[in-house]
């Protein structure tokens, strides 16, 4: 067997030994040229780490096991490898010849040409057309959920990865307003037109394609990765003191309920603001609105822990 093994921001190779140890595999360092350069992909790192690859990971379709070493490890999470003992179990699992890999979706983010300020009725719906523009495997948003990862960004690492989004959220909702959004998505009897869902101010759009991300904040509780689907939550205009009590109900799933939140499911969507906004997906700034965000089906296969084969 052939490994080919990308250490991520903060990883070694001494992350990489026990996973050495634990097969004869034959290692190289790097992401492979080809696809017939490896038989499986290890990325020791987080959700950016992640992030950064996933077009090459597309691309080549080997096996990808996620050893979670990074400040925000989400996808992990959601991958039921909370630690790298998982991982290592997993990899076990794999090299010993076992069907230990799951194809899953990935969110497809596709850039919208802003030939003209505002927002438009006019541009061409481009939701349909997955596997191009900027892929992410967690989720991403506009507004203030990209204000709280942008001052995120900003802390040390080591802090980033014990509860960052979290102590940047309040400087977030203080500092940011509220922004006219237009969210659209396919009408139901004719899926190649759109029809506006929303049209008001927002505090925050996020999609999904897992249920977790902030790190472990259960923003779209009911999102699966193997489902086609994307999970969105949209925060409507609220008092800024009441939207920060909120948030301890979205760690534990349990804001579906309130008032001001949306929560609906959708194979794509357009998002379209008064003035550009922020894009970012797990954790990375990745353009600006307007956007189409869609879904790549069964894009990524990766390798998970044998009880993890069916969630």
């Amino acid at each position: 067997m052939r490994a080919a093994a990308i250490l991520g921001l903060g990883s070694s190779e001494k992350d990489l030994n026990p996973f050495r140890q634990a097969s004869s595999a034959i290692w190289t360092l790097g992401m492979p040229a080809d696809s017939s350069d490896a038989d499986a992909i290890l990325i020791f790192g987080g959700d950016g780490t992640m992030h950064r690859h996933l077009a090459h990971l597309v691309r080549l379709n080997l096996p990808v096991l996620v050893v979670p070493c990074g400040s925000g490890n989400d996808f992990a999470r959601a991958l039921k490898l909370r630690a790298t003992a998982g991982a290592l179990a997993a990899w076990r699992e794999f090299c010993s010849d076992a069907n230990n890999t799951r194809t899953i979706d990935l969110g497809v983010i596709l850039p919208l040409a802003a030939t003209t300020a505002g927002l438009s009725h006019e541009r061409s719906f481009r939701c349909s057309v997955p596997g191009t523009g900027y892929y992410f495997c967690c989720v991403g948003g506009v507004g203030l959920d990209a204000e709280t990862a942008r001052l995120a960004n900003r802390l040390p690492r080591w802090l980033r990865g014990h509860g960052g989004y979290a102590l940047s959220l309040p400087a977030a909702v203080f500092r940011f307003a509220p922004h006219r959004m237009k969210i659209s998505r396919p009408k139901p009897d004719q899926p190649e037109q759109l029809a506006a869902h929303l049209d008001q101010p927002v505090f925050m759009a996020a999609f999904a394609n897992t249920p977790v991300y902030g790190g472990g904040m259960k923003v779209a509780p009911r999102a699966l990765m193997d489902d086609g689907q994307l999970d969105v939550c949209v925060i409507r205009e609220i008092g800024k003191f009441k939207l920060l009590s909120l948030f301890p109900a979205v760690y534990f799933g349990r804001h579906l309920n309130i008032p001001q939140v949306d929560y609906f499911q959708t194979t794509c969507l357009r998002i379209e603001t008064e003035v550009p906004l922020e894009v970012y997906a797990d954790g990375e700034r990745v353009c600006r609105t307007p956007i189409d965000v869609s879904v790549a089906r069964e894009a990524l296969r990766v390798i998970v822990q044998p009880s993890s084969l069916n969630f």
